[in-house]
C-alpha cells in the first residue's frame, strides 16, 4: 500500500523544442550550406543552386506559419520580447547570473528573426538574379533589366552579412553549450532540456505533426504557386 502512495520521481528532462521546429532549423542550416556548395561547385546554369534557393524559401515560409500555429516555444508570440526584456537579460549576463529560458531568450529570439529575414532576403533576391549569359532566376522574365541588375547586386551584397550573422549565431550557441548551463545544441537535437525552473513557460507544448504537414504544403504552394501566378518559372 505504501508503494502505491509513493509519488513518481520528477522527470529529469522536459520538452523544449518540438520535432517540426527542430527539423526546420536543421533543414534550413543544411540548405544554406548546400547553397554555398551548389553556387561554387554546381552546374554551369546553377540549376541546382536555384532549386536550393526555392527549398530555402519553402522552409522560411513554413517557419513563419509554424511561428503562428506551432509549439509554444516555436511561436513568435512566445519568444519575441520588447527592448526592456532584452536589456534585463543583457544585464543578467553581465552580472554572471543569466536568466534561463526553456525557449529562446530575449536576445536570441531577435537573432533568430534576423537570421530568417536575411536568409529570406537572400532567397528572394535570387529569384530575380541573372548573369545575362546562362543563369536566369525564376522571376527574371517578368521584371526589367534594371530590377535584375539591382537584385543581382543585392544577392551578392547580402551574402557576407549573412555569413557574419550565421557565424555569430553558431559562436553563441557553442559558447552557451560549453560554458553555460544550457546546452543549446544538444537541446535542438534531442528536443529536451534538463528539468528546472525556467523564466518562460515550462514544459513546452508541442505542435501537432498533422498541422506541421499542412503548413509545409501551404508553404510549397505559396512559393511555387506565387512564382507561377506572377508569370515566372517555378521549375528551373
Amino acid at each position: 500500500m505504501t508503494s502505491l502512495l509513493t509519488p513518481s520521481p520528477a522527470p529529469a528532462h522536459m520538452l523544449a523544442w518540438d520535432l517540426p521546429t527542430r527539423l526546420a532549423k536543421w533543414g534550413l542550416a543544411a540548405l544554406v550550406g548546400l547553397a554555398f556548395v551548389s553556387r561554387y561547385y554546381g552546374d554551369v546554369g546553377l540549376v541546382w543552386h536555384q532549386w536550393n534557393g526555392l527549398a530555402i524559401l519553402v522552409v522560411i515560409v513554413f517557419r513563419l506559419l509554424w511561428g503562428v500555429v506551432g509549439g509554444s516555444t516555436a511561436r513568435f508570440a512566445g519568444f519575441l520580447r520588447g527592448p526592456a526584456a532584452g536589456v534585463r537579460y543583457a544585464a543578467s549576463l553581465l552580472k554572471g547570473r543569466p536568466q534561463h529560458f526553456l525557449g529562446h531568450n530575449p536576445l536570441g529570439g531577435w537573432v533568430i528573426v534576423a537570421l530568417l529575414a536575411m536568409v529570406a532576403a537572400q532567397g528572394l533576391t535570387g529569384l530575380f538574379t541573372s548573369d545575362d549569359i546562362v543563369v536566369y532566376g525564376p522571376m527574371t522574365n517578368v521584371v526589367s533589366d534594371e530590377t535584375i541588375r539591382s537584385a543581382s547586386g543585392w544577392h551578392q551584397r547580402i551574402y557576407p552579412f549573412l555569413l557574419g550573422l550565421i557565424a555569430l549565431h553558431v559562436t553563441i550557441n557553442i559558447a552557451y553549450s560549453l560554458f553555460g548551463r544550457d546546452n543549446l545544441i544538444r537541446a535542438m537535437i534531442t528536443g529536451t532540456k534538463p528539468a528546472a525552473a525556467y523564466a518562460d513557460r515550462a514544459p513546452a507544448t508541442p505542435g501537432a505533426i498533422g498541422l506541421a504537414a499542412v503548413c509545409l504544403v501551404l508553404a510549397a504552394l505559396v512559393v511555387f504557386g506565387g512564382i507561377a501566378l506572377a508569370g515566372g518559372n517555378p521549375f528551373p
